[in-house]
């Protein structure tokens, strides 16, 4: 399991619900179940995908809170990631998983301030991430970042040309170890992380806090399937002779 931010732990304890013997039983058993839903999932599990799964009625929350705290102390941790769960390395330990780690590709600065650009503006579009950087981007360099899955295509800017917007995801949050995009942390941290090139566009700038923006905005409309098409991303349709 990859490495992940330090848990928020929530004090809780399924003894100190209040009810019969019979209704501590049924949460000790959703947390159970909780578990091994989480556990097997390869992907955050949100928490409309626990209420689908669990007992009818069982209180989401106190049943994620009882489970946090039983790992708090473990090799793995659960956390929030976006709005769903997962488990992850304490971060205490992320030491003994280095000799197991894949060296991966390291981004290109201009990726790097894309990616910054991106994460603290959206949703922004092509042009807005070259008048901020003052140079153009290539799209090669977007359409590294979209591979790595940390960005997105949100939608379309009502704009003349509709131009494409774009956002980060939920796998972005989760590889830096953050609940939400609020969590950001200021420039001068990312870039002590190592996480940011030293040098920055001069017009680069950190609104505080970043925009939580998973829904569109009032100037987005969202793609279409016509749209998917123009992009490369769905197969266009078959037509009639």
């Amino acid at each position: 399991m990859s490495e992940g931010s330090k848990a928020k732990v929530i004090p809780f304890s399924a003894d100190a619900v209040p009810g019969s013997t019979a209704e501590r039983v049924h949460l000790a058993e959703a947390v159970r179940m909780a578990e091994a839903i989480v556990f097997a999932s390869a992907e955050p599990v949100s928490e409309a995908q626990l209420e689908q799964r669990l007992p009818a009625g069982a209180p989401i929350e106190p049943v994620m809170a009882e489970l946090q705290q039983i790992y708090s102390r473990r090799g793995v941790n659960l956390v929030r990631v976006g709005p769903g769960w997962a488990f992850r390395t304490a971060p205490d330990l992320a030491f003994v998983m280095t000799r197991d780690a894949v060296q991966q590709k390291k981004l290109s600065r201009a990726a790097l301030e894309v990616l910054a650009i991106i994460a603290y503006h959206q949703p922004v579009t092509r042009a807005e991430i070259e008048d901020i950087r003052g140079v153009e981007t290539s799209k090669g360099t977007l359409d590294t970042l979209l591979e790595t899955e940390w960005v997105r295509m949100r939608g379309r800017r009502r704009t003349p040309g509709r131009p494409v917007t774009y956002g980060t995801t939920d796998r972005f949050l989760d590889h830096f170890g953050l609940e939400e995009i609020r969590d950001l942390p200021g420039i001068e941290e990312l870039k002590g992380a190592g996480l940011l090139a030293q040098r920055m566009p001069s017009n680069f700038s950190v609104p505080m806090p970043p925009a939580d923006t998973d829904e569109l905005t009032a100037d987005e409309d969202p793609l279409t399937d016509i749209d998917l098409e123009e992009l490369g991303l769905l197969t266009p349709r078959a037509t009639d002779d």
